[in-house]
C-alpha cells in the first residue's frame, strides 16, 4: 500500500485497484487511521508513505507497524538498523542504493572519508551508522557554502568546489531505490508466510515454589504472578491477530488459526477419566493439570491442556470450582471459576430467547387472525430472512413453492403463519446458572396479559441446554448456527417437530453465539497452556470440553506433542459419551486414557462410610484400612475394563492424598496393573505440582506412542433401544433395560422422524454404575430404568433420562457460598475453591 498526495487530494493504491481519497483539510488524521487500518489487515504486507515533510512526522511514521514499514524510517526499523540486525528490519530503499553505488564506483570504502551533506533525521543516522561499519570517517555537513566547502577539502573526495553527483548517479539512485522498495515488500511478505507455518514453542515456564503444608486454592493461586496472556500466546505459536484479549490474564482465540495450521500434523491426544467417585471429586481437573505441566515445564514437551468451563451452580453448591487444586491449578482461579468471558451467559440468554419466542408464539396464534400475524410478520422480517423462512416452511413442512406472499391461498396462508405448537407438547425448557430446585416445575402465563395462557414447564441449570451441548460439539461458527436452527422445540398439534428456524430465531441465536464459539486462553501455575471452552455437565448432557479447542490445540502442539483433556465424572459417564458422541462428532481418535483413582474413593466402594459435602471424612478414609481399598478396587477394575471395550491403551493415575499410606498405594498400583493398565503411577501434583507427575508424564509419552484398536461401542444403525441396551449391560453391567411406556412412544416417535440414527447420551446418575447413587462398587443383578427419552437435534444425539435423573439440581444445607467472601478494601476474594 502506498499513500501519496497530489495537489490537495492524496490516495491510497492497493493491487486491487482500490482507491480511498480524502480532503487536504483533515489528510494528517486520515492518514494516521488509515494505516492504523492497514496495520491490522492481514492483507496488507507493507505501507509505504510518500508525504511531504509538512506531513510526514515522526509520529506518522512510527504508526506503522515495524513489520510493514518497507521504507525502513520508523525509530524501531532505525533502531535495528544502527543496532546492525538486519534480521527482522528492513534498510531503507534510498540508503541500499546509495551504499551500493558507493560499494561499486567507490569501492573500497575503509579508511576514506565522507561528508553526508543536508542530512537529518533517521537517514543521517542509518548511513552514519552503514559508512562507519564500513570503516570510514563519517561527518555532516548543513547546504552552508563555507563549512561545506571546509568539510569538502577535509574528505578529500574531491579537489575543488563542492562535492556532486553526477546526472547518472542520481539516475542510478532513483533506479535502484526502484528496485529496492520491491524487494523489501517481497521480504515482508515472506516473513508474513513464514510466520503462517507452524513454529516451535519457545514457553518459558513460570517457576514454582511448593509450600507445606499446601495452602488454600485461592491463596496458592494469588501467590503466582501470571504471564501476560499476549506473551503465552507468542510462545505457544499463536500470531496476534489471532488473539482477542480480555484483560491480562485470558482471551479468546480465533479460528482461523485453523486454516493457517490446516497442513500440520495433529498431536497426541489424551483423555483423562475416573473411577466413580465420591461426592467430592475424585481430581480428574487436577491431574489434567499436573500432567500438562509436567510434560511441558518439566519434560519440555509441547501439552495444552483443555478443560471446560465450570458452571456457577456447582461453584456456590457443593463441588466447588474446576480449576484443579493445589499446586496443579489454571490461574487466575477466580476468573475460572466465575464470569470467565461470559460464555455461558450466552448461552444462558440464547436459551431462553427461544423458550420466549416459543410461548409468544403460542399467544399471538391464539389471539390474532391469519391476516392480523400475516402482516405483522412479514413487517417485522427482513426480505432474505422473509426468503428463508418461506423456503423451510415451504420446502420442507408446507410443500408450498410460492415465493410471492401475495400469491399465497388463504389456506396457504394459515399454514404459513401458524406453526400451531401444541403447548403440552413443548419441550424447551428455561435456563439459569444456578442451582435452584425450586424452578424444577414451574407455571408461567399467569399475568393477565397473557390471556390465560398459562402452562406448566421447569427450568435447566445452563450446562444442561442444548446450546451447550452445541456449542462443545460444533466444528465452526457455520455448523453451529446449523445446529441451532435445527434444534427441536417442540411438536405441532399435527405431532411434526417444531425447530429454532421456523421460529425465525436462528441468526439472533448465532449473534448471540458468535463470541462463545472461540475457546478461552488461559494458564496453568507453572505457565503452560490451557484451552477453557464450554461446560456440558457429563451426568445430563455430554460432559466433554469443546471440539473446536481439542482441534486448536492438536495443531498448537505438533506432531510431536500432547493434548490433554478431560471427561466428566466416571469413565463410565464421561468417557463412554467422548468415544461414542464426541469422538464421532470430530473424527478424531484418542491415543490413550488416563484414569484417575483415589484411596478414599475407592475404599467408600469397598463398603466404607458415606461421603457427605461438608461433612469431615470419617476415620476409615483417615487412617490404613488394606480391606477397604482391596474389595473397592472392583470398581478400578471395571472401568479400566469400559476403557478396553474401545480398544484404548489406560494408564491409571493414583491422585494422592496425605493420608494415604505406602501399603495402600502400592496395593492399588498391583491391582491397577493386574487389571490390564499399562501402568499405575501415585501422583504428588497437588503438593509438589508438575514435578510431582514427571512419573505419570512418561508413563503417558510411553503409552501414547503405540497403536491402539479405536473403536465404536455401538453402530448408529442400530435401533435406540438397542443402544441403550448395549450401554446399559457392557458399560453399566445391568442385565436389561426397561423402557416406560412414554420413553417407548418417544422411540417410536422418533423413528418416524428420522432420528433413529442419532448416537445415545445417557442422563444417569455419575454416583453409581447403576441408576441408583447408594449402590457402590460394581452393582449386577438390576434392571436399568428409562423413564423418559427426549432428542437434542441440533447437538445430535438422543437423551434417555434414566431412573430419578434430574436436569436442575438443588442447593444442600450448607452450600459452598457460605465460605466465599470479598475484601472491599483489596478486592480480594476468599472461600473459593
Amino acid at each position: 500500500v502506498t499513500i501519496n498526495t497530489t495537489s490537495h487530494i492524496f490516495k491510497i493504491h492497493f493491487l486491487q485497484q482500490f482507491q480511498f481519497l480524502f480532503s487536504w483539510a483533515c489528510v494528517a488524521l486520515q492518514v494516521m487511521d488509515e494505516v492504523q487500518r492497514l496495520n491490522e489487515d492481514p492483507a496488507v504486507h507493507a505501507v509505504l508513505l510518500a508525504l511531504p515533510l509538512s506531513i510526514l512526522s515522526r509520529r506518522l511514521l512510527n504508526t506503522i507497524k515495524p513489520e510493514k514499514d518497507v521504507d525502513g524510517l520508523s525509530d524501531l526499523n532505525v533502531g535495528r538498523m544502527i543496532s546492525g540486525d538486519l534480521s527482522e528490519g528492513f534498510l531503507s530503499p534510498v540508503v541500499g542504493a546509495v551504499m551500493e553505488l558507493l560499494a561499486r564506483y567507490d569501492g573500497p570504502l575503509a579508511g576514506k572519508r565522507v561528508v553526508l551533506l543536508g542530512l537529518e533525521g533517521p537517514l543521517k543516522a542509518i548511513f552514519q551508522s552503514l559508512l562507519e561499519r564500513e570503516g570510514v570517517e563519517v561527518s555532516a555537513s548543513q547546504w552552508n557554502p563555507d563549512a561545506l566547502q571546509k568539510q569538502v577539502c577535509y574528505a578529500g573526495w574531491v579537489s575543488c568546489g563542492p562535492a556532486c553527483l553526477t546526472r547518472e548517479r542520481c539516475w542510478a539512485i532513483s533506479c535502484l531505490n526502484v528496485d529496492l522498495l520491491p524487494q523489501n515488500v517481497v521480504k515482508s511478505f515472506a516473513r508474513w508466510a513464514e510466520q503462517q507455518r507452524y513454529r516451535p514453542w519457545t514457553l518459558r515456564p513460570l517457576k514454582l515454589q511448593p509450600l507445606s503444608p499446601v495452602p488454600s486454592d485461592v491463596e496458592i493461586s494469588r501467590a503466582q504472578v501470571p504471564k501476560p496472556i499476549w506473551q503465552l500466546a507468542e510462545e505457544v505459536g499463536l500470531l496476534p491477530q489471532e488473539l482477542e484479549a480480555y484483560g491480562r490474564s485470558k482471551a479468546k482465540v480465533g479460528l482461523a488459526l485453523l486454516a493457517r495450521l490446516r497442513h500440520q500434523p495433529n498431536g497426541k491426544y489424551v483423555l483423562v477419566a475416573g473411577i466413580t467417585p465420591t461426592p467430592l471429586g475424585e481430581g480428574k481437573s487436577t491431574v489434567t493439570i499436573g500432567l500438562v505441566q509436567a510434560l511441558s515445564a518439566h519434560l519440555k514437551l509441547n501439552s495444552f491442556a483443555c478443560l471446560r468451563q465450570p458452571s456457577q451452580g456447582p461453584t456456590f453448591g457443593v463441588k466447588g470450582g474446576a480449576a484443579g487444586g493445589g499446586y496443579a491449578q489454571v490461574i487466575p482461579m477466580e476468573e475460572f471459576n466465575l464470569h470467565l468471558t461470559g460464555d455461558i451467559h450466552a448461552i444462558t440468554a440464547a436459551n431462553n430467547l427461544v423458550a420466549a419466542a416459543v410461548d409468544a408464539r403460542i399467544l399471538h396464534e391464539a389471539t390474532q387472525s391469519d391476516k392480523s400475524v400475516m402482516e405483522r410478520l412479514l413487517s417485522l422480517v427482513s426480505n432474505r430472512n422473509l426468503i428463508v423462512l418461506l423456503f423451510n416452511l415451504s420446502s420442507q413442512r408446507l410443500g408450498i413453492n410460492k415465493s410471492d406472499p401475495g400469491a399465497l391461498t388463504p389456506e396457504e396462508v394459515s399454514s404459513f403463519v401458524r406453526l400451531d405448537i401444541d403447548p403440552a407438547k413443548v419441550t424447551w425448557q428455561r435456563v439459569i446458572d444456578t442451582n435452584d430446585r425450586f424452578l424444577r416445575k414451574v407455571t408461567i402465563g399467569q399475568a393477565p396479559t397473557e390471556k390465560g395462557h398459562s402452562r406448566q414447564t421447569q427450568f435447566d441449570i445452563a450446562v444442561a441446554s442444548e446450546i451447550m451441548a452445541i456449542l462443545a460439539l460444533a466444528d465452526g461458527l457455520a455448523d453451529m448456527k446449523a445446529r441451532l436452527g435445527r434444534m427441536v422445540v417442540g411438536s405441532s398439534r399435527s405431532g411434526q417437530p417444531v425447530t429454532a428456524d421456523d421460529l425465525g430465531v436462528t441468526g439472533a441465536l448465532a449473534v448471540l453465539m458468535k463470541d462463545a464459539v472461540k475457546p478461552t486462553l488461559m494458564q496453568s501455575l507453572e505457565g503452560t497452556p490451557v484451552f477453557v471452552h464450554a461446560g456440558p455437565f457429563a451426568n445430563i448432557a455430554h460432559g466433554n470440553s469443546s471440539i473446536l479447542a481439542d482441534r486448536l490445540a492438536l495443531k498448537l502442539v505438533g506432531e510431536e506433542g500432547y493434548v490433554v483433556t478431560e471427561a466428566g465424572f466416571g469413565a463410565d459417564i464421561g468417557m463412554e459419551k467422548f468415544f461414542n458422541v464426541k469422538c464421532r462428532a470430530s473424527g478424531l481418535r484418542p491415543d490413550v486414557v488416563v484414569l484417575v483413582a483415589t484411596v478414599r474413593a475407592l475404599k467408600m466402594h469397598g463398603g466404607g462410610p458415606s461421603v457427605t459435602a461438608g461433612l469431615p471424612l470419617p476415620r476409615e478414609y483417615t487412617e490404613e484400612n488394606l480391606k477397604l481399598v482391596s474389595e473397592g478396587c472392583s470398581n478400578l477394575k471395571k472401568q479400566i475394563e469400559i476403557a478396553h471395550l474401545f480398544g484404548v491403551p489406560v494408564v491409571v493415575a493414583l491422585n494422592i492424598f496425605k493420608t494415604d499410606t505406602q501399603a495402600e498405594i502400592d496395593l492399588v498400583c498391583r491391582v491397577a496393573q493386574a487389571s490390564g493398565a499399562e501402568a499405575a503411577v501415585p501422583c504428588h501434583h497437588w503438593a509438589r505440582g508438575g514435578r510431582g507427575s514427571v512419573d505419570l508424564a512418561r508413563a503417558v509419552k510411553e503409552a501414547a506412542a503405540w497403536e491402539n484398536g479405536f473403536r465404536f461401542l455401538y453402530s448408529l444403525q442400530t435401533p435406540i433401544a438397542e443402544k441403550i441396551r448395549t450401554i446399559a449391560q457392557k458399560v453399566y453391567g445391568a442385565d436389561d433395560i426397561e423402557l416406560s411406556p412414554e420413553a417407548q412412544a418417544k422411540i417410536d416417535y422418533y423413528n418416524q422422524q428420522g432420528y433413529d440414527t442419532l448416537p445415545i447420551c445417557m442422563a444417569k446418575t455419575h454416583l453409581s454404575l447403576s441408576h441408583i447413587p447408594d449402590k457402590k462398587g460394581v452393582p449386577t443383578g438390576f434392571i436399568l430404568p428409562i423413564r423418559d427419552i427426549r432428542a437434542s437435534i441440533g447437538a445430535g444425539f438422543i437423551y434417555p433420562l434414566v431412573g430419578t435423573m434430574s436436569t436442575m439440581p438443588g442447593l444442600p444445607t450448607r452450600p459452598c457460598f457460605y465460605d466465599v467472601d470479598l475484601d472491599p478494601a483489596t478486592e480480594e476474594i476468599s472461600g473459593l475453591f
